[in-house]
This record gives C-alpha cells, structure tokens and sequence, in this order.
C-alpha cells in the first residue's frame, strides 16, 4: 500500500519512521508542514490522488494545550478542519485512515478508566477541537480508526519525560501535580500498535491506547529521576491549584484498553518498562 504519514517529525511520527523499514511491501509518504500543508484542502487532495494513496495515518496536531486556549482559530485548524480534509480525500480512494486522538475529549471527573463508549466533555479548546477532529474523520472516512491515547513521550522530540530529566539536574527541588492521575504512553510502544493495525488490518471505531498502569504526575517524575540515575533533586507534591495554567487538566484520565487488546489481540507494556526502555534511549 501507499501510505501517507502526516507529522512525521513529531514524537509519534518519528517512532514510526523507525519501524517502516519492518513493513517493506507498503511505501510511506512521510510528511510534515514543509512537504504537505494539511490545512490546504487543494493540496491534500492533489498529494493523496497524485500518489495513489490509499492509507493516511495523521499524527499531525496543535498540542500546544495552553497557548491554544488564546489561539483557537490555529488550534481549529489543525486539529478540526484539517484530519476532515484527509479523511475526504482518502474516502475517495476507498481507502483508510488511522487519526490520533487524546485523553483530553474527556473532562476527567470520572473514577474508574475511560471506555470508548463514554460520553465526551472537553474542557479546553485543545479537547473540544481534537473531539471535533474525531467527528469530522469518522463523517468523512468510512474506514476510519480513531485512536486515543495520552501523556506522549519519546526519545524524539520536546517532553514531559526529557522536561524532567533537564531540571532535575538543573535545580535542587521542583514541585510537580499529584493529583492529576492517568497513565503515561510511550510513543514507541503506540507506533507499533499503529503498524499492528496496518499490517492486521483496519478496524473502524473509536479505540483507547496508552501504557498499562495507574500513575500521578509526581510520581511519573519520582520514577524518570530514579531510572535517569537525577540525583539531589527534591520533588514536592503540589495541588493542581497551586499551578494554575491556562487551560485545564483532566483530574483522572486513565484509559480502558480492552477494546484494542481484544481486537488485535495485542498485550500493551507496563508503563514503567517503557519508560526505562525510552529513557536508555535519552541517555
């Protein structure tokens, strides 16, 4: 098949890259805003018909959370009208597409895990325009998978993992939130249920992807410190109100992941294995 990759250079998109050479009879399009602007319907149609394309895993999006609070019309764009372009122009090949979603469509006022049939309630203008941009795909593309996943880290790009690594060596104490719970997602490991996918084939529906386990903020960092070899840095728990930001967290976005694992038949990493695989990486 002719599959198009959409943000290639970002933390998912990167992990892919490294896993195509495993799938030699497929060709990737790997793309990013230099090769293709998402947001240009004419040119998503001219670049998916003039390549015969006939999959599009779009891992392309604003994820900016707080600055897209003041700059919604972007945020829009990327996340809302732009995957609803991909999708138009894949459906006319009868193709499929495989669109990244988030935690953040949930509000998080729930207390046991998300499942894919629980009602959406964004709470920030990034949540309420991911949750338009899983509307518009699935409208548009009749083989479309939507999966959702949360608190993304790689060895590639800028994040929470490699953010904490930084200051820890830089200060000598630093506060984080523990009382924010949800399950931390190693890009790598969401990279290959992608490629699982493509290489099983494609199921239509709305599927929860993330590490195994259950963990805070607070203690995410306590972990990377202590698999990073950070010492003498002392980390306080804070309130989410004592860190106030500019849009807002889900309290708890724990995802059920049995749909997916039924499914594909698929077993998904503890969350802390992961990380000591990825953080190897980083050092």
């Amino acid at each position: 098949m002719n599959i198009l990759i959409t943000g290639c250079n970002g933390q998912l998109g990167s992990e892919i890259r490294q896993l195509e050479s495993q799938f030699p009879q497929h060709y990737f399009f790997n793309t990013d805003v230099e090769e293709l602007d998402i947001t240009n319907q004419l040119a998503v149609e001219d670049f998916i018909a003039r390549n015969e394309i006939e999959g599009v895993v779009n891992c392309a999006a604003y994820t900016a959370v707080d600055k897209a609070e003041s700059a919604k019309e972007l945020c829009t764009s990327l996340n809302m009208v732009a995957p609803a372009y991909l999708a138009a122009a894949v459906q006319k090949r009868n193709g499929w597409m495989i669109h990244i979603s988030t935690d953040y469509v949930f509000n998080g006022t729930k207390h046991t895990p998300y499942v894919e049939t629980d009602t959406p309630s964004p709470d920030s203008v990034y949540g309420s325009t991911k949750l338009a941009g899983e509307l518009g795909v699935s409208k548009f593309c009749n083989r479309s998978m939507i999966i959702r996943t949360a608190w993304l880290y790689s060895a590639y790009g800028n994040n929470f993992v490699k953010t904490m690594i930084r200051l820890g060596k830089e200060r000598s104490e630093l506060g984080v939130i523990f009382d924010q719970i949800g399950t931390p997602t190693y890009a790598r490991d969401l990279a290959v249920m992608i490629m699982t996918a493509i290489d099983k084939g494609v199921t239509p529906g709305v599927f929860h992807f993330s590490n195994e386990g259950v963990i805070s903020w607070y203690d995410f960092t306590k972990a990377i410190h202590r698999l990073a070899g950070v010492k003498g840095c002392n980390v306080k728990p804070l309130h989410t109100s004592e860190y106030p930001t500019a849009a807002r967290r889900p309290a708890y976005s724990v995802l059920d992941k049995t749909k997916i694992k039924v499914t594909y038949g698929v077993t998904i990493p503890y969350w802390e294995d992961s990380l000591a695989e990825c953080i190897k990486l980083i050092k």
